[in-house]
């Protein structure tokens, strides 16, 4: 399925929400990098997932090894586009925006047992045959399911307000919603959002980085068993096959730390209403 510019009876803005995909990617291309970054790019994603410790000085040693003549200067540049940062710094997607309010963390010695307790979100980079995007997703922490989900090729916080508002309206309201400190969910759109539904904001603070471990093991096996497999040619591509796998990963992946159940049992929805991938 592909965006239709003159459809008579869908908008762009209502085929987008359907495909789950931002407007801005309408009007770029994906990636704006050469053949040869994009590659290493890739390269420096999947060790990163491997590595998350590394630096742009270790990153550069190892890539070096591989037998890449790259400087520490360069790769300190692509990492930082593709939003990563090693775990001893405050986990981070894009840097804090100076100017946005920061909130304080409201998890420390919190149990979280029940569906709609807390949700979260998290940002990553997605390599493609001929460029990048960016996705984000919420998922709701006690359960593990991903209730909505945003592809970008962009950094800017419209498309995490567009999965943040898809999740409240299919799901009602966490009541709390924990983020780093990137400036996407810092911006006044995505907080404003939040604060709208009522739910307390919570942001981590430095050292806090193993709160985002759940979504970070989403992110591993979306693009072990998805992303490096496919490598996809379009943004419809790439929609297609991430939706597919996030409905298989919600409604028959068994999660031994929600006791054997998928998520989508443990949130309690069942099967029936899973459209993420429609």
């Amino acid at each position: 399925m592909c965006i239709e510019r003159n459809h008579p009876r869908l908008s762009l803005r209502r085929q987008c929400r359907l495909l789950s995909l931002s407007r801005s990617v309408l009007y770029c291309t994906p990636g704006g990098e050469t053949a040869e970054n994009l590659a290493l790019m890739a390269l420096i994603d999947r060790q990163f997932l491997e590595t998350p410790w590394y630096g742009s000085r270790q990153m550069a040693r190892w890539l070096r090894r591989q037998g890449h003549a790259v400087g520490r200067h360069r790769i300190r540049r692509l990492m930082r586009k593709m939003g990563l940062a090693p775990i001893y710094q405050p986990p981070r997607t894009s840097q804090p925006h100076p100017q946005h309010k920061v909130y304080p963390y409201l998890l420390k010695g919190l149990e979280i047992t029940r569906p709609n307790q807390v949700w979260c979100a998290d940002i990553t980079y997605i390599p493609m045959r001929r460029g990048f995007l960016y996705l984000v997703a919420i998922m709701d922490w006690a359960t593990r399911k991903v209730l909505a989900w945003r592809l970008s090729n962009t950094m800017e916080a419209d498309f995490c307000v567009e999965a943040l508002s898809e999740a409240l309206a299919r799901y009602g309201r966490p009541e709390i919603f924990n983020t780093d400190q990137g400036s996407q969910f810092t911006s006044l759109e995505f907080t404003e959002t939040l604060r709208e539904a009522d739910a307390k904001i919570s942001m981590d603070g430095r050292g806090r980085w193993i709160d985002n471990r759940f979504i970070e093991r989403l992110w591993r096996s979306l693009k072990y068993e998805c992303v490096y497999l496919q490598a996809f040619e379009t943004g419809s591509e790439a929609r297609r096959g991430i939706g597919n796998w996030i409905g298989y990963y919600n409604r028959e992946r068994p999660h031994s730390g929600i006791g054997g159940l998928t998520p989508a049992e443990a949130y309690g929805t069942g099967y029936e209403d899973e459209k993420l991938a429609a």
